[in-house]
């Protein structure tokens, strides 16, 4: 007889291997057609809402690692809230408009911008935006991310454009708005300005000259013939210098040195002598700042006067406390200037080149005078020293070129109006981690005002006209309202394609001189004011979200980005923050922890990852990391996931095997009914959800994934399920041992497969198809699973998580037995115990060790009793493996003198010859 036909062995469909490439992309066809977003929405309905809006990802470029990142951290919050009973629409959304999109097209070779008029140009911009949002939106939807794809937010929309008029013009209303002249960050290579967000900082050389300023009226403090020393890594600054700044508290020093006098600071006295050369300099008096104020030097090589003044700003960190001062080439050269009534002076035009404003350097770029200004200061005695120095240097982080600071008239957002009450608001926040509060905090507190004017064509047009006349600017809430009308209606590209009059209310004239012909504004909006209005245009105007958001989830550097213009807006304009919370992410690095680049060769793929892994397999790196830091991402590193990721499918595909003939309904056993091993694991599962929810509202993914990998992999793979084996194959189908078993295995099931659900939403609902008696078509319309605290028994878990550690040192035994050929598996052991004192009293409470130990007898000896010298000395115990006495049983692999004692079946064990006289019945 072939008594293998009468075990009860794993027995399902569910496929061994994920072969996820091709699996995945047939379940996400599946979730379209049966609308998987709808059916979620549909059955929340009316349940408390959790918004997490969208930051929008830029519509320039295949998706990288840092975006698949971010957009698995969210799907895993959304999935996870709907699960908790939570309505958590996802609207995902696009940036589109901007420079890369301009500079994209310019460099296509297919077009000549030169030869298009703007409407054309904005055009091919919009067309190559909306291309790339349909290529991203593929991508996205191919990482397994759940949203409503059929209807994302799209900046360059008219509703949105509308929207964010209105904001614009909000803000004019309550007077946050202004046109200034002032230094902002320039960039040549754009030849536009920038934002803070759009700086990045890389290493630069630049010239270091120190240079006096010879003096000119001393007011009774510095004599003739004496001169100030200012140091700069700028030589261009300095045809527009008009000052020489000086710390009020700070002392100076008059120094003779080289036949000549010089003022520094005191404190930087012996740094500067170093550099310039200066040996044994005499001190000639000492001044304190207050003290130079109104001195006037003589401008190096220009007949115009340099004047000292006071500022705050002067440390004592590098050069020599003198600073040179160009209002029109810095910020707070341009605050304290004003003070002074210094003027602004700025020879350098869009392209980076010098003006008129700098005799003997016009049309020169300003990098290359750096090289004749020092030159013409080496003529003129005044250049002490030059050198050149490595530093980190602000860059245009679009084009990869140094900027420069440049007064320029732009339309400015006040932060100061309302710096404190976004300060405040800060507070309130939820933040994740918990430094992201300060970083915010201390950004707000020190940015300056925000630059919102951009000298480009494709973007929101800042709708200010001015009069023709007088030229004032002319905005209030009719001409926003007209002009947010129009772009609803039509488009921002309206405002080009339309004369000034036909953008205005009928009959609007100049409020300043009554004349009635306007011009356009010709700059366009910071494209931050775009994506920093999205919490008016998307959450105020969609009926399935709300105002504020629970949660931005953004890489770390939109502290300076996102997160910043979205506060901004909000405050201004509904007087708090648009966010209840901010989580905030980490970069992605490689193996090594380096930074990724093309060049290094070192970059991930994450659409070649799902092509040749499965998307599954990069979503579960995700919640194996740490992501509020740093992460790193290699093909060895993807290599373990995936054996993670068989652990937690073959544990799943094994509870799945042995439910084969489980009615959940009708062959469930009560936990009172259960053996204690059982009882133990159904509460080491409850403390596993536990963890795990805990883990999820926290959003420690991490802590989730060693949760779940721990349980499948340990708890159940290495100790319930090993053990249970015997007693799931060789029991009768209906044993009620069995059916307790089977209990504990659907229950494990169907909480592990729920827990993964956000994680591991393919795999997940791949389970669910084949779960017995599963309800709802996919795990997604479930609800995550509850800990039931009314099974925990502490007494009883101190005890079993004893016994796996005495177990844990007897396999030890069981496997040099092995490895030295004493018996070949382990149920042909027979074990000799030798415990000491409290491991005897374990042993004596556990039942039926034969089968704890997956052996095929045990004997526990006396605690007084001298283990042999033969038996391994562990931890607790000594134990003696030998071969175990009688034959093997043909059908369970027991070795026991039973075997032959049964006349009808004398291969097997008195166990499995019941078990088949009682199947043998069933067949008749």
């Amino acid at each position: 007889m072939d008594y293998g036909k009468t075990l009860n062995l794993l027995q399902t469909d569910f496929p061994m291997r994920g072969n996820l490439p091709q699996a995945e992309p047939a379940m996400q066809a599946w979730w379209d057609e049966i609308d998987i977003y709808g059916k979620v929405r549909e059955l929340r309905k009316g349940s408390p809402k959790f918004i997490l809006h969208d930051g929008p990802p830029y519509a320039n470029g295949d998706i990288h690692i840092g975006h698949a990142l971010n957009k698995i951290l969210k799907d895993f919050i959304v999935r996870y809230k709907s699960m908790r009973g939570f309505d958590a629409p996802y609207v995902p959304g696009w940036d589109t408009h901007g420079l890369p999109i301009e500079q994209a097209i310019a460099n296509s070779g297919k077009v000549d911008r030169k030869k298009m008029s703007v409407l054309e140009f904005r055009n091919y911009c919009k067309q190559y935006a909306l291309d790339w949002v349909e290529k991203q939106k593929g991508q996205f939807k191919r990482l397994g991310v759940r949203g409503d794809w059929n209807d994302p937010y799209i900046t360059l929309r008219p509703q949105y454009e509308a929207q964010q008029i209105r904001v614009f013009g909000e803000m004019v209303k309550k007077g946050y708005i202004y046109k200034g002249l002032k230094p902002v960050y320039w960039s040549p290579s754009s030849e536009s300005a920038l934002a803070e967000a759009e700086i990045e900082y890389r290493e630069k050389t630049s010239p270091s000259i120190y240079v006096a300023f010879d003096v000119k009226d001393g007011k009774g403090k510095l004599p003739a013939g004496s001169a100030i020393v200012i140091w700069t890594t700028t030589p261009w600054t300095l045809p527009a210098n008009l000052g020489i700044t000086v710390h009020p508290e700070f002392e100076y020093v008059l120094v003779e040195a080289g036949g000549k006098s010089y003022l520094v600071a005191e404190g930087l006295l012996d740094a500067v002598a170093k550099e310039i050369g200066w040996t044994d300099p005499v001190k000639k008096a000492s001044f304190k700042g207050t003290e130079l104020e109104y001195i006037t030097c003589k401008h190096p090589f220009y007949d115009r006067d340099s004047l000292v003044i006071l500022g705050e700003h002067v440390t004592l960190d590098a050069g020599t406390g003198c600073v040179h001062t160009a209002p029109g080439h810095g910020e707070e050269d341009f605050v304290v200037g004003q003070k002074y009534n210094l003027g602004v002076l700025c020879p350098v035009d869009d392209q980076g080149n010098m003006t008129n404003e700098a005799p003997g350097f016009e049309g020169v770029f300003y990098d290359k005078a750096n090289k004749l200004i020092t030159e013409k200061l080496e003529q003129s005695g005044h250049l002490l020293k030059l050198d050149f120095i490595r530093h980190q240097y602000a860059h245009d982080w679009r084009t990869k070129k140094p900027v420069i600071y440049r007064a320029t008239e732009q339309w400015f957002a006040s932060v100061d109006k309302f710096r404190q009450q976004m300060l405040d608001d800060i507070k309130r926040i939820d933040w994740t981690p918990d430094w992201g509060e300060i970083r915010l905090h201390n950004m707000i507190a020190e940015r300056g005002d925000w630059c919102i004017s951009r000298q480009r064509v494709w973007g929101v047009p800042i709708p200010i006209v001015y009069c023709r006349s007088c030229n004032h600017p002319l905005v209030n809430d009719e001409t926003i309202e007209k002009v947010a009308a129009l772009f609803e209606k039509e488009g921002s590209d309206v405002w080009f394609a339309r004369e000034a009059h036909e953008l205005l209310p009928a009959g609007t004239t100049c409020p300043q001189c009554g004349h009635g012909e306007f011009r356009k504004e010709t700059d366009i909006m910071d494209v931050w004011f775009d994506s920093g209005s999205s919490h008016v245009a998307v959450l105020e105007t969609r009926p399935e979200l709300q105002w504020p958001a629970d949660l931005y989830l953004e890489g770390s550097d939109q502290y300076r980005g996102w997160y910043n213009s979205s506060l901004i807006t909000g405050v201004a304009v509904r007087g708090q923050s648009p966010y209840k919370g901010i989580l905030s992410h980490g970069f992605t690095l490689d193996g090594e922890g380096r930074k990724m680049s093309k060049s290094l060769g070192n970059t991930v793929d994450p659409n070649q990852v799902c092509g040749k892994l499965g998307a599954d397999i990069l979503r579960l790196w995700v919640a194996s990391v740490d992501y509020r830091s740093d992460v790193r991402i290699s093909d060895n590193i993807l290599t373990q996931i995936t054996e993670v990721y068989r652990k937690i499918r073959n544990t799943l595909r094994f509870l799945l095997g042995n439910l084969s003939g489980f009615d959940p309904a009708a062959d469930r056993v009560p936990y009172s009914a259960m053996n204690e091993l059982d009882r133990y694991a159904v509460i080491r599962l409850n403390r596993m959800i536990e963890r795990a929810l805990k883990a999820y509202e926290n959003y420690d993914f991490h802590l989730v994934y060693q949760a779940v990998h721990h349980f499948c992999a340990v708890e159940m793979s290495a100790f319930y399920l090993d053990i249970a084996k015997d007693r799931l194959y060789a029991s009768a189908p209906n044993d009620p041992a069995r059916k307790a078993c089977q209990t504990v295995l659907y229950e494990s099931l169907t909480a592990i497969t729920k827990l993964i659900a956000p994680i591991l939403p393919h795999t997940a609902d791949e389970v669910w198809k084949y779960t017995p008696a599963a309800g709802s078509i996919s795990v997604q319309l479930e609800l995550m699973p509850e800990a039931d605290a009314s099974v925990y028994d502490e007494e009883l878990e101190r005890k079993w998580a004893r016994f796996t550690e005495v177990r844990d040192e007897v396999l030890k035994a069981l496997e040099v037995a092995r490895k030295d050929k004493v018996i070949g598996n382990s149920l042909g052991a027979s074990l000799q115990l030798y415990p000491d004192a409290a491991t005897a009293e374990l042993l004596g409470q556990m039942e039926q060790l034969d089968q704890l130990f997956i052996v095929s007898a045990v004997r526990v000896h006396g605690p007084d009793e001298a283990a042999p010298e033969a038996a391994m000395k562990l931890k607790g115990l000594a134990v003696l493996v030998e071969v175990a006495e009688g034959e093997k049983c043909e059908r369970c692999w027991i070795v026991t003198p039973e075997v032959g004692r049964d006349e009808e079946h004398p291969t097997l064990c008195s166990r499995c010859a019941s078990v088949v006289r009682a199947l043998d019945k069933e067949l008749e």
